[in-house]
């Protein structure tokens, strides 16, 4: 299981992940707010502004004080490490 770090030593397993986007829309403020009313909200933001909405396949959603270019980039560097990491068939 790969995990991503989303700040704050908080992490979120890669696989689980559906997208990350912005806070600033009218449809993803609502996907928050429906999410804060059936307790599936999981604020990992430490009292910031939250920059980052990771929405999972389970239907969690995560906010986040970091950017989302930023959660992007730690997973494509897991990505990148995942692939240079492969053991050898060789031999």
């Amino acid at each position: 299981m790969k995990l991503i770090n989303i700040g704050f030593g908080n992490m979120v397993s890669a696989s689980r992940l559906i997208a990350v986007v912005s806070p600033e829309s009218a449809p993803i403020k609502r996907i928050i707010s429906d999410a804060r009313d059936k307790g599936q909200l999981i604020d990992a933001t430490y009292g910031r502004r939250t920059r980052a909405v990771i929405i999972t396949d389970c239907g969690y959603i995560i906010l986040s004080a970091i950017q989302p270019e930023t959660v992007a980039g730690r997973l494509s560097v897991k990505n990148e490490q995942e692939t240079t990491e492969a053991p050898d068939n060789e031999g």
